[in-house]
């Protein structure tokens, strides 16, 4: 593992690349009857479906509530859940939840402590609270800056514990979640992750320059990509009282507008998205997924003219 040498190496400078024509012929696809479209894992060999469950869709809900969420997934044929401690009690819900259907899902959670004793501790507790032994997926959470990536890769560091974690059988696969092109691409350089899971919207890619870039250097690197954000519209507008509730962005509310944010994310070569976390917003998103195919040209052209015309949720470089 390199230490000192990531930052330096980091290609900032990328030029903005654009994916498109979607190109999925490096992605394995699988449509079994009656259920969701599922695709390969990067390098893993492991089969997600394009639709992901996120832990926040269990926060705050009664057991009752996050047993009955879980089951309407599992019956679209969604064998992706991620989690994480940020997300409230979402843990403590989703654990008992998720645990009659445990040995057919793909299981991922996270940590946002940078250090090995610090994320050697959450992990421990995450797995007590989620009712298992080991996660399929563990990663660095919510990755911003170039001093976290630091942190991450040094001495003591949280990369040590997801390394020890491995080797004791408690976490299958190693990833990351970012929010920063700076740091995702960072942290690639410093390690050969299985997954990354970050924001891909249209909106980000051409109005925010944000997203190619990383894509490119992922699918280069044969990593798993999983995307966030597809259902994304943008910041809520200065002002906004009604917030849709584990919204902290405006989303696509529509069914119509989700469905043409999740072609645009599903149409590069990602493997799954995870719709908002609120609970009516990803049952929408469930109910619209057998729609989800790759767009064509003439959609790709209109949906970068509306891109062009919104704010969006993320700039690279960072706005100061």
């Amino acid at each position: 593992m390199k230490r000192r040498t990531f930052i330096r190496n980091a290609t900032f400078g990328l030029p903005l690349l654009s994916l498109f024509p979607a190109d999925l012929s490096g992605i394995k696809r699988e449509k079994p009857d009656h259920q969701i479209e599922k695709r390969s894992l990067g390098k893993t060999g492991e089969m997600l479906s394009i639709i992901g469950f996120g832990g926040i869709v269990v926060m705050n809900a009664t057991p009752q509530q996050a047993a009955s969420r879980v089951k309407e997934a599992i019956s679209y044929g969604v064998n992706y859940f991620d989690v994480a401690p940020t997300y409230g009690d979402a843990e403590i819900k989703l654990g008992p939840a998720l645990k009659p259907y445990r040995k057919n899902v793909f299981l991922a959670c996270k940590t946002q402590e940078r250090t090995r004793e610090g994320a050697k501790r959450e992990l421990e507790q995450s797995l007590k609270n989620m009712q298992t032994d080991y996660f399929d997926l563990y990663q660095h959470h919510a990755v911003t800056s170039l001093k976290d990536v630091e942190t991450i890769f040094a001495t003591g560091g949280a990369m040590e514990a997801f390394l020890e974690a491995k080797e004791e059988g408690k976490i299958k696969y190693m990833g990351f979640s970012a929010h920063s092109v700076e740091a995702a691409l960072a942290l690639m350089e410093g390690f050969d992750f299985d997954t990354i899971l970050f924001p891909v919207s249209y909106n980000t890619w051409y109005a925010g320059n944000f997203g190619a870039q990383v894509l490119e250097k992922a699918k280069e690197k044969g990593m798993g990509i999983l995307a966030l954000k597809a259902m994304a519209k943008g910041p809520w507008p200065e002002g906004t009282k009604n917030k849709i509730p584990k919204c902290w962005y405006e989303p696509l509310s529509e069914p119509k507008d989700a469905l043409r944010g999740l072609r645009f994310t599903l149409s590069h070569p990602a493997t799954s998205a995870i719709p908002p976390g609120n609970e009516n917003l990803f049952s929408m998103a469930l109910k619209i997924s057998n729609q989800i195919t790759p767009m064509e040209d003439s959609e790709i052209l209109n949906i970068k003219k509306k891109a062009l015309k919104e704010e969006p949720l993320f700039t690279f470089p960072q706005k100061a």
